[in-house]
């Protein structure tokens, strides 16, 4: 049996049996994440994953991320499934350059 995030690369994006899959397994951190992809919201920099949160961008490598969430619970939050999902639909921004750089100049 396929993974969601193979359905996805097969699929050539999100359809809505998809969306409908990712919003059942995940519920509210579903929403989220496809909000998130959908609002364009999930970039990626040189060296980083960002996803802009309600309050804050948080920096997503691999299965870390920056939010209070992940950091609490040591589990996956949307911020991550966000990244997961707009990888595997190739639905993110890129930027050229270095969020490390960018996050020096903002703070």
């Amino acid at each position: 049996m396929k993974d969601i995030w193979q359905e996805i690369r097969d699929a050539g994006g999100l359809t809505p049996p998809i969306r409908e899959q990712i919003c059942r397994s995940y519920r509210g951190r579903g929403e989220k994440a496809l909000a998130a992809v959908d609002g364009g919201m999930v970039r990626k920099y040189n060296d980083f994953f960002v996803v802009t949160g309600c309050s804050d961008e948080y920096i997503v490598e691999d299965d870390f991320c920056t939010c209070k969430d992940f950091i609490y619970r040591g589990r996956c939050c949307w911020h991550i499934l966000a990244v997961q999902i707009a990888v595997a639909a190739g639905s993110y921004q890129e930027k050229d350059g270095w969020y490390i750089d960018r996050w020096k100049m903002i703070r």
